[in-house]
């Protein structure tokens, strides 16, 4: 669904994501995509090594999540306080940004990444790229209708590419200029 005054955009598969991205790149103010899986946790930990930006706690007040009646409902109420949606995201910038200034990097939608999904193995990796193709591609920031452990900046998830989900949206990155 097209976003809506402050709505983040959802029901957006890749196919629609990549049509976006070139129409948006034809415009030649600069080059866009979306972040890799990597990228993306870099941006959402804002150089913080905790389960948020923010410390290893979440509470209603930090991030849209748990806003639906139909299962994860703990934050109905403080939603309906500040004044937000119910069943649904909130508008862009209705909780305050990580250190780096970005917002909605835990909860709101999930965001589709750039890498096909594969599980990691049993070793540590830094900064991980995916596989060179698969049939799911990563999801990665948790939602308005997830509970609070899928928020946490490490935490994977993964939908087939041509979902269009409720929950799920995107965000790009635009790449650095070349001079």
């Amino acid at each position: 669904a097209k976003g809506s005054g402050d709505l983040p955009v959802t029901r957006i598969c890749l196919h629609d994501i990549r049509e976006f991205l070139k129409r948006l790149n034809a415009r030649g103010e600069g080059s866009y995509r979306l972040p890799t899986e990597a990228e993306w946790e870099y941006a959402a930990r804002a150089g913080s090594t905790m389960a948020y930006t923010w410390g290893d706690r979440i509470d209603c007040s930090r991030a849209m999540y748990a806003n639906n009646d139909k299962g994860a409902d703990q934050c109905i109420g403080v939603s309906r306080a500040r004044g937000l949606p119910v069943n649904g995201p909130a508008p862009v910038k209705s909780y305050a940004p990580n250190a780096w200034g970005l917002y909605d990097m835990h909860g709101n939608v999930w965001e589709w990444c750039l890498d096909w999904f594969k599980p990691y193995g049993s070793s540590s990796r830094k900064d991980p790229s995916g596989p060179a193709s698969g049939d799911m591609r990563v999801r990665r920031g948790g939602g308005w209708f997830s509970q609070k452990y899928s928020l946490r900046s490490a935490n994977r998830a993964f939908g087939h590419p041509a979902s269009r989900l409720n929950t799920t949206g995107f965000r790009v990155v635009r790449l650095a200029d070349k001079s």
